[in-house]
């Protein structure tokens, strides 16, 4: 059948009878058109994410914050200690929170960059709210993700990492000072984990300084991990540990096993993991479509989602005006009338507030052992103190028939021998035997009480009739100029009368 307005004469269908020619044959119909559809964008791929952090082993609290949703992780390192690093890691990334929409207009790029430059402005007007902060800070690496790509902002020492095809490469550069001496080829990386500096931080997020972040995409392909941790866990985890554990398991298996695998390697920070897989989910569908997994909520990990239930550390949480600054004012009066705050309390009866049964003091016996260890502890300080002044004391005494310096007092149990003389105290006179017998020469050092003996030894030698020939009642009194006979000359003067000669004794004796 002829298309309509295209039909031919019917003398056009005879044959040509005067020149025998066969009549023209009609031209084929076209081909039915066929709809070739146009080259589609590619599919838009998912992530199915888990996220843990931990306090570790020896921090008493946890610095860092960890977020992981359907378009974004983002790990946050908070810095300064005493200076509330959690709150910074906390404020960073309830700013990059609001990144995790689904892709719109803007370059992912943009968007990242203008993230990590809104959590530092944050962090600086938390610094200006509270003086108290000035010094905290944190690192922060952000991955940005619109279906296709991959938009990665860092700054600090927290880092990324993708798994692809069983070959992990490491996709964030550390802002810190040992990796500067690793670019610079002078320590290698196993040195780098213990350096003594290798916590020091040269970027972060501090409110204070501009910084500017390393940004950069990458094309991601379905089958890829993403790995996004604090320095808690790549700081001691070797790379191929962190290839072993990424290699196998669901994104919420193996963030757990990396956290635990961080812990048991020694770690001593805080510890968080983000895992995540890009999927395709179209491929799942066709593949099983029973097994598609539901979407999942976004997760806040770390400081930041425990500050809102943590308790101030402050010791004065009050303000200068005096609230309280934890629940707002109450401006309304209470009416007339009555006389409590709720009025369905019935009125309290003081006769049987007074004969109420009260709860049992706690801890009673843990009290009063504290008690009895502090007040015997400071009986020890004090009696150790008073047998150290004791030590420092010195006196001469009596020991075996000899002179000797006795180190303590004169008390039964606080003194002993300290030196022992030749000086024996029937050489001396009666009154110096006395005050030797009874411990009166005391000396507060021990130079004073030998300097006395030496004293006592002079004159005893000095006193002895045996060594001394003016008291001699025998002795000639009118003197000659004839030099006596060699046998009566007078012999030399015995030491056992001399200045004393003291010898040490090993501590030990007793008065």
């Amino acid at each position: 059948m002829s298309e309509p307005g295209n039909e031919a004469s019917p003398d056009a269908l005879a044959p040509d009878e005067t020149s025998g020619a066969a009549p023209e044959t009609p031209p084929e119909a076209p081909p039915e058109t066929v709809d070739v559809p146009t080259p589609a964008a590619r599919p838009l791929l998912q992530l199915r994410f888990s996220a843990v952090s931990d306090v570790g082993r020896v921090r008493k609290d946890n610095q860092d914050s960890g977020y992981a949703g359907p378009w974004l992780l983002a790990v946050c390192d908070g810095v300064g200690g005493a200076a509330r690093g959690d709150i910074a890691s906390s404020t960073a990334v309830g700013e990059l929170r609001q990144l995790d929409e689904p892709p719109g207009s803007a370059d992912v790029l943009d968007r990242v960059n203008d993230g990590i430059h809104e959590a530092h402005n944050a962090i600086g007007a938390q610094v200006d709210h509270d003086p108290a902060l000035n010094g905290t800070s944190t690192t922060a690496t952000v991955a940005l993700f619109d279906g296709n790509r991959l938009a990665i902002g860092h700054v600090g020492d927290s880092r990324a990492y993708l798994l692809r095809d069983g070959e992990l490469s490491q996709l964030t550069n550390d802002h810190t000072f040992v990796q500067s001496l690793i670019d610079e080829g002078r320590i290698t990386e196993a040195e780098a984990r213990v350096h003594p500096h290798r916590n020091l931080i040269l970027k972060a997020l501090d409110g204070l300084h501009e910084v500017e972040p390393d940004l950069f995409a990458l094309e991601v392909v379905a089958g890829d991990r993403l790995f996004l941790c604090s320095d808690g866990a790549c700081g001691v985890l070797e790379d191929d540990r962190i290839t072993e554990l990424l290699s196998d398991g669901s994104p919420e298996f193996t963030a757990i096993e990396l956290v635990r695998a961080s812990l048991d390697a020694g770690s001593s920070d805080n510890v968080t993991c983000v895992v995540a897989d890009v999927v395709d989910p179209a491929a799942t569908a066709a593949e099983s479509p029973a097994d598609l997994p539901a979407p999942q909520e976004p997760l806040v990990v770390g400081a930041a989602a425990d500050l809102g239930r943590r308790r101030p550390r402050a010791l004065f949480r009050g303000h200068r005006s005096g609230d309280t600054g934890e629940l707002e004012p109450v401006t309304a009066e209470i009416p007339e009338g009555i006389d409590r705050a709720i009025p369905a309390d019935p009125p309290l009866d003081s006769e049987a507030l007074r004969y109420a049964p009260q709860p049992p003091p706690r801890f009673v016996w843990a009290r009063r052992l504290l008690a009895a260890a502090v007040v015997i502890g400071l009986g020890w300080i004090a009696v150790g103190t008073a047998y150290w002044w004791s030590q420092q004391q010195y006196y001469i005494g009596e020991d075996d028939g000899h002179v000797v310096i006795y180190r303590g007092l004169n008390v039964p149990g606080l003194s002993s021998v300290y030196r022992v003389s030749d000086l024996e105290i029937e050489q001396l006179r009666d009154s110096t035997q006395e005050q030797i017998r009874g411990g009166d020469m005391i000396f507060d050092s021990f130079e004073r009480a030998r300097d006395e003996v030496t004293r006592i030894g002079q004159n005893a030698r000095q006193s002895d009739p045996a060594t001394d020939p003016s008291t001699d009642p025998s002795a000639p009194t009118t003197t000659s100029t004839t030099a006596p006979p060699a046998s009566e000359a007078p012999t030399a003067p015995s030491t056992q009368g001399g200045a004393a000669d003291l010898t040490s004794v090993a501590p030990g004796g007793g008065s």
